[in-house]
């Protein structure tokens, strides 16, 4: 394990609150079922699980999980630079210098090292030269094209837009480097069913994904205004996971750990969210989990979906290193955020700091010890003032 003192942590859960901003950045695109518009982390999440399930469909082999590493951070930017919708003219040289301002002022805040390598990751997928990077920016192409043309009903006008983006857009060149996206994308645009092959598999998978963005958690968003919803959520998780893998113990892989924790809540599609100070009936709940685990994953081709549900089940369990340290991830995320709304669902359910020691610290020690006790170091002051007042 990397030293990391206090100093270094405070710096790598500052960068991490402030990305919690995007989850108030809207887009243009909305949900497939129309009930209101993305935001941008809910993209960045959907657009890190494309890439990770459409990769054995990629038209040359990429590093799957480096190019969702990419897309975690990719739209950050607009935190401070904002949305740029691809059918609104723009000034694109004013829009490339307010996202290296952005850039900047982000990244400066994660301690040097990690700020270095986040630059550099964002400086790969703006050039897209790479083939990992290359296979980034296709992907953030193509995503929200499916996204509209997957939903039941899409809104006409953003069909257009798709039509448009696909025949002489920056998807076009798509026809080209991709050609099974790019005419599996024109086959539904023109009314066609999808074909039966692996990519319309994976497509239909990822479809019922944008489902989790509808699923709303006990925990606030970091200013407290919404719930939090599943999505983000687990977008969230993947960039702390990419941020503080250095308290991870040796021989944890990253990559395996983000893996995990763009699925592990897709349960939910089916299960709901059952809260962790919650009163509920827990082998009903994993029950319900298991069964939506394998519909789920059913969809997908039967190699990957056994692979999926075997990296989900393998989370669940928390037996593994990887596990371990990703099951310690998304128990400490939600403690920052109900710190940051006043105490969130620790209100909501009456917690005291004994329940959470029991209930969070734990599983956040079992993966790292010095995480629980920079989380705890922030958190008691807290319930030290509740518990006075």
């Amino acid at each position: 394990m990397t030293a990391t003192g206090t100093p270094r942590l405070a710096a790598q859960f500052a960068f991490l609150e402030e990305a919690d901003r995007l989850k108030g950045v809207e887009r243009a695109n909305v949900l497939q079922d129309l009930s209101r518009p993305e935001n941008s982390a809910e993209h960045s999440w959907h657009a890190a699980l494309f890439a990770f399930v459409l990769a054995e469909s990629a038209p040359q082999p990429v590093d799957a999980l480096r190019a969702a590493a990419m897309l975690l951070l990719h739209d950050l930017v607009e935190i401070d630079a904002g949305d740029h919708p691809i059918h609104i003219p723009v000034d694109s040289e004013a829009v490339a210098h307010a996202e290296a301002a952005a850039a900047q002022r982000l990244f400066a805040l994660l301690p040097e090292d990690l700020a270095q390598e986040m630059h550099a990751l964002r400086a790969e997928f703006e050039a897209g030269q790479s083939t990992d990077a290359a296979y980034a920016r296709q992907i953030d192409i193509i995503q929200p094209i499916f996204q509209v043309l997957m939903a039941q009903a899409p809104l006409p006008d953003h069909v257009e837009i798709a039509r448009d983006n696909l025949l002489s857009g920056r998807a076009a060149p798509l026809a080209q480097s991709w050609p099974e996206a790019h005419d599996t994308a024109l086959g539904l645009l023109n009314g066609a069913p999808l074909p039966d092959s692996d990519f319309a598999r994976r497509l239909r998978f990822l479809s019922e994904a944008d489902a989790l963005k509808t699923v709303l958690r006990a925990t606030p968003v970091l200013q407290g205004a919404r719930p939090e919803n599943s999505a983000e959520h687990s977008w969230h998780l993947a960039l702390h996971a990419l941020i503080l893998h250095d308290l991870a113990a040796p021989g944890v892989a990253r990559a395996r750990i983000i893996a995990m924790l763009l699925l592990h809540d897709l349960v939910e599609i089916d299960a709901g969210d059952a809260p962790i100070h919650a009163a509920y009936d827990a082998a009903a709940q994993d029950a319900k989990e298991q069964a939506a685990a394998k519909r789920l994953f059913g969809l997908l081709p039967s190699a990957q979906g056994a692979e999926f549900l075997a990296l989900w089940q393998e989370f669940e369990a928390a037996q593994t290193p990887d596990a371990i340290f990703a099951k310690s991830i998304d128990r400490v995320q939600p403690l920052f955020l109900n710190l940051a709304s006043g105490g969130g669902s620790w209100r909501e359910y009456n917690v005291t700091l004994a329940q959470l020691e029991q209930r969070v610290g734990g599983k956040v020690a079992r993966g790292s010890e010095p995480l629980w006790a920079f989380a705890r170091a922030r958190v008691a002051p807290w319930f030290a003032q509740e518990a006075a007042s």
